[in-house]
């Protein structure tokens, strides 16, 4: 690494710009964090709410007309807003990885700009940055995240809301109800789980924008 420093060293310019570049990230990464919290937040507020009135209005009306009138404009609705609440938790989620991967640019520029730090600072080649990171953990991370999360618990309302739709139109069958509504809800999750997997696939192969100018790409491309 010492061969390949340049012989002079980086301007002040340069590391106070990088620096500062570095600290508005991690900022940018944790008001992602905290917007994903808060709107899967909200979401798990309304089911919570909505499921108590349902619940009243079961034990008020005696699993009457009432009930089935208010849980079948309930409940579509409950997933409707978990719809919304999934994509735009996915969307926090590329920006978040975005972040990572422009921070993880930033530290390989310190390892070669100051490679006297490598013995006091964690450097890991290739996708590792984002293990250390926290944005991959194995196979099931997929699930792990705020987007799945929200993916899980609007699948289990899409599918309530149709087994509820079914047992009215079946003359009250339980086992019709219970198929209808399990496939349904397996079919929106399977759905909203391929979703995330093919945007961290675009997010992962795309390439990392630049807007610098085309002669110090050049050189920075002949540095490498």
């Amino acid at each position: 690494m010492a061969a390949a420093r340049p012989p002079e060293d980086p301007r002040p310019a340069a590391v106070t710009f990088i620096t500062t570049e570095h600290f508005t990230l991690q900022g940018a990464r944790a008001s992602t964090i905290s917007e994903s919290t808060g709107r899967a937040s909200m979401f798990l507020g309304a089911v919570s709410g909505g499921l108590v009135a349902l619940g009243l209005i079961a034990t008020a009306s005696r699993v009457g007309t009432a009930f089935y009138a208010f849980g079948l404009v309930l409940l579509p609705t409950l997933t409707f807003v978990g719809f919304l609440t999934f994509e735009r938790a996915l969307q926090s989620g590329m920006e978040d990885l975005g972040y990572a991967h422009r921070i993880a640019r930033l530290r390989s520029y310190y390892f070669d700009e100051a490679p006297e730090l490598t013995s006091y600072l964690m450097s890991v080649p290739g996708p590792e940055p984002l293990r250390v990171l926290g944005l991959w953990a194995g196979r099931w991370q997929a699930f792990r995240t705020v987007a799945a999360m929200v993916a899980v618990i609007t699948a289990v309302l899409g599918g309530s809301a149709a087994g509820l739709l079914i047992a009215v139109a079946s003359d009250h069958s339980l086992a019709l109800a219970l198929v209808a509504g399990g496939v349904l809800a397996l079919a929106a999750l399977g759905t909203m789980m391929r979703l995330q997997q093919l945007a961290w696939e675009r997010a992962a192969s795309g390439p990392v924008s630049s807007n610098a100018p085309s002669e110090p790409q050049e050189a920075c491309s002949a540095n490498r």
